[in-house]
């Protein structure tokens, strides 16, 4: 029994001292790991600017978290106003991919207009928030906007919107102001995954639930808007890099999910 139990450790031992192969890395990951944006617990990193309000002033609360959720909320509000917000992320990026899992609640604010029901976005490539006049509705910016179905109808999703901004598309500046992606539609208030990658003032592409849905590249400033105006140095106006923000619309919308992958240039 004793040269039995050797026999039967003997191999156990030797293969325990043998090395242990190492797995080969993702290619998705050779970039670097995704990072959170939002903790799930508050708005630290963040700060709001709504208009008509200075810069970190979060009027009736409007962005806030509860229960894990970072949420656009409107129940302290008695009417939309016109107080159009973005929530600005502390960084400014330029190559990257970024992750928002998003979805669309509950009823409209009193007074919003009809085109934002059920519309966010992020927007990126932002100007720097303390460069935004008071009342300014929009920083200059790309939008990467979010539309939740109406219930009839096709309305697609990750579209894109360039306030004081254009892109080349097809190899064309591309001057109008929105436009729409190949992204189905999603009613309800279902949760989607949307994802924007990035890089600097080269290709952007737009992607839900892993599709792509849209691709252009060459974000740059309009030298006729007032606001991307003053923006303009020594002549550039390609944009290579801006801060991050959420929007509010005047409907209520959650993110439980906001995370940034730097990418390589």
């Amino acid at each position: 029994m004793t040269r039995l139990r050797f026999l039967l450790a003997a191999p156990l031992v030797a293969f325990v001292a043998l090395p242990q192969p190492v797995p080969a890395a993702d290619p998705k990951d050779k970039d670097g790991d995704w990072v959170p944006l939002f903790n799930g617990k508050n708005l630290d990193g963040w700060t709001p600017k709504i208009t008509g309000y200075e810069l970190g002033d979060n009027y009736a609360d409007t962005f806030r978290v509860e229960d894990g959720v970072l949420k656009v909320g409107y129940d302290k509000y008695k009417a939309f106003d016109g107080k159009f917000g973005h929530l600005f992320y502390k960084d400014k990026f330029s190559h990257y991919r970024l992750r928002v899992e998003y979805r669309f609640v509950g009823d409209q604010c009193k007074g919003g207009p009809g085109w934002a029901t059920r519309n966010s976005g992020v927007m990126f490539h932002c100007q720097d928030p303390k460069t935004m006049r008071k009342d300014q509705e929009f920083p200059v910016s790309i939008e990467f906007q979010l539309l939740g179905g109406l219930g009839k109808g096709k309305r697609s999703t990750a579209n894109m919107c360039s306030p004081g901004t254009h892109i080349v598309l097809d190899g064309k500046l591309y001057k109008t102001h929105c436009h729409d992606s190949k992204s189905k539609t999603y009613n309800g208030d279902v949760w989607v995954t949307a994802e924007l990658e990035v890089h600097g003032s080269g290709t952007v592409k737009h992607f839900v639930e892993g599709e792509l849905v849209m691709e252009y590249e060459k974000p740059q400033l309009d030298d006729g808007d007032a606001d991307a105006k003053k923006l303009i140095k020594d002549g550039k106006v390609l944009l290579e890099e801006g801060y991050v923000s959420l929007q509010a619309e005047s409907h209520p919308v959650e993110f439980r999910k906001v995370e940034i992958k730097v990418l390589k240039k």
